[in-house]
């Protein structure tokens, strides 16, 4: 609940145990207003990561930063995560691809994010920290400093810049998983008037 409820809610969804039902209730009302906040990413039919993101409006937290706010034109990654096997693979950089591509086609310009320069002091218990990407990372992948601060920097990727790597992508992904292909629709799908 680092993101969907302000800091008092998500204490009191805590103290009661409520926190995945406060979480599906933010997914399914996002999904209802807004449309798909998020992507998986699989490999070999097991799950290896996903990524979430969502206009700040669905982001209650998301006004707790000193870095903020979100620039009105942008979408905030809220969270990215790749499981630990499947790391320095390229997938977060996969996902990135994906949750752009989505954003562009719904007239997005850019995808912000609020980081963590991990060299910063160490991240305390209750430290919005804990629940921050990497500035490094995120860095890595394209997103540029937009509002610097020593530990919770604002990035900012562009989208026409991200799409532009589909082709690296697409390779990566292709050398990753192999060639996916449809399958051949029968002469009897052909002919049926649907």
């Amino acid at each position: 609940m680092a993101w969907e409820l302000d800091p008092v809610a998500a204490s009191r969804a805590r103290e009661v145990g409520d926190t995945s039902f406060e979480k599906e209730a933010w997914l399914s009302a996002t999904l209802l207003e807004w449309g798909s906040c998020g992507r998986l990413v699989y490999v070999d039919d097991n799950p290896a990561g996903f990524a979430m993101y969502a206009p700040p409006a669905f982001v209650p937290r998301s006004v707790a930063f000193p870095t903020s706010p979100v620039s009105a034109d942008a979408v905030l990654l809220m969270s990215l995560m790749i499981e630990p096997k499947y790391r320095e693979i390229g997938l977060a950089r996969m996902l990135i691809q994906a949750a752009a591509k989505d954003l562009t086609r719904r007239n997005v310009r850019a995808l912000e994010a609020f980081a963590l320069n991990v060299d910063a002091d160490p991240v305390q218990e209750g430290d919005r920290g804990d629940c921050l990407l990497p500035a490094d990372m995120l860095l890595a992948v394209g997103f540029k400093t937009v509002r610097p601060h020593h530990r919770f920097p604002r990035l900012r990727l562009e989208l026409k810049n991200a799409v532009s790597w589909r082709e690296d992508v697409e390779a990566a992904l292709e050398r990753i998983l192999g060639t996916v292909r449809a399958p051949a629709l029968s002469s009897s799908a052909h002919d049926s008037n649907w």
